[in-house]
């Protein structure tokens, strides 16, 4: 039998875990233990182990596997979304935010190398939340990673109570005694306010997120806060819901209500890109009449015309914490329940 990429021959048999022991130099025991996820082995074995299972072309045997550890090597990436219904827009919705694209990036850049895989759920209802906290209690999934889009979910409650292992990204909006990975939205926010007002924006106004997500909530007070250090005791502000229609919607609110305004923090790039549209087809040029602040630094602020200024939001970095805090939370179930908080940064383009 001839090799091919480059996978040792093993005649008409399918390769075994003995034959990854033997081309790695180590016991079985240490080669199950590096397939099996259990992370306390040396680095370079584990280099070694996994080196001959690409070369030898060894499929693990997932059942076999979860036999022995009790885990099923996945880990659920659980949507909640109070508007999520089989005939709802939402999954356009999933693939046309860069936010979950990059959520989505983040996590598989570790679970890829521990060999976990990553399923997604989305729920909406109910009965889909309480179905899904049944679903992993009896071991659909190690444990799970959620993003929370309603105010008050009640999707993370559910989880601790059933002892689920969890981690959310964005802090929970009532308080649950669950890890979570955040930004510090409040001190991003400050920053757009900074610039706009060191710009010489003397007429400021803000779009913002729905006011009772924790996230939207934060930027709101954040650049409020702000502003009023800098003397601007009132901003205006209109709402949008994180769509580039809504966007586009506040801004055409906000010129007809405010006309005179020079500046305006948008509280995600996506909605910062229907802002940008408004004021173009208004006939104010940016940054020149409005000076635009989106915040995420996600694709859309690249693809903006112009290019937009725009506030990090390190969602591959934070996404890829969670799942290690997640894999840390199903090896030892009695950790301290933890929290990550990372830091913002000003990205200066044309916009502002």
């Amino acid at each position: 039998m001839t090799t091919t990429g480059g996978r040792l021959p093993m005649g008409e048999r399918l390769p075994t875990l003995e034959d990854v022991a033997r081309i790695a130099g180590v016991s079985r025991a240490t080669a199950s233990r590096v397939i099996n996820g259990i992370r306390n082995v040396d680095p370079q074995l584990h280099e070694l182990v996994w080196e001959a299972v690409g070369r030898t072309g060894y499929v693990p045997n997932r059942l076999a596997r979860s036999l022995v550890t009790r885990r099923t090597g996945t880990i659920a990436l659980v949507v909640s979304d109070s508007e999520s219904h089989d005939d709802d827009p939402f999954m356009g919705r999933f693939f046309a935010d860069p936010y979950f694209g990059r959520v989505v990036g983040g996590l598989m850049s570790v679970l890829r190398t521990a060999g976990i895989q990553l399923a997604l759920q989305i729920v909406g209802t109910e009965d889909q939340r309480t179905r899904l906290v049944g679903d992993l209690r009896h071991g659909q999934a190690d444990g799970v990673v959620v993003l929370s889009l309603p105010a008050h979910d009640p999707l993370p409650r559910k989880l601790t109570d059933a002892g689920v292992p969890a981690v959310m990204i964005g802090r929970p909006g009532d308080p649950v005694p669950i890890n979570y990975v955040d930004l510090a939205n409040d001190t991003g926010a400050a920053l757009a306010a900074d610039h706009l007002t060191a710009r010489g924006c003397r007429r400021v106004a803000m779009i913002a997120g729905p006011a009772d997500v924790p996230a939207s909530s934060d930027r709101i007070a954040g650049f409020r806060r702000s502003m009023a250090r800098h003397g601007h005791a009132w901003v205006p502000l209109v709402p949008g819901n994180f769509t580039r229609e809504s966007g586009e919607a506040a801004m055409r609110t906000l010129l007809a209500d405010q006309p005179e305004i020079d500046g305006v923090f948008v509280a995600n790039d996506l909605m910062a890109l229907g802002a940008l549209a408004a004021l173009r087809e208004a006939g104010r040029a940016v940054p020149a009449d409005v000076a635009v602040v989106g915040f995420d630094d996600s694709s859309a602020a690249t693809a903006a015309e112009p290019a937009l200024t725009t506030i990090r939001h390190p969602l591959e970095d934070m996404a890829a914490e969670a799942a290690r805090l997640l894999m840390t939370r199903i090896d030892d179930p009695g950790m301290r329940v933890s929290s990550v908080i990372y830091e913002p940064s000003l990205v200066l383009r044309r916009s502002a």
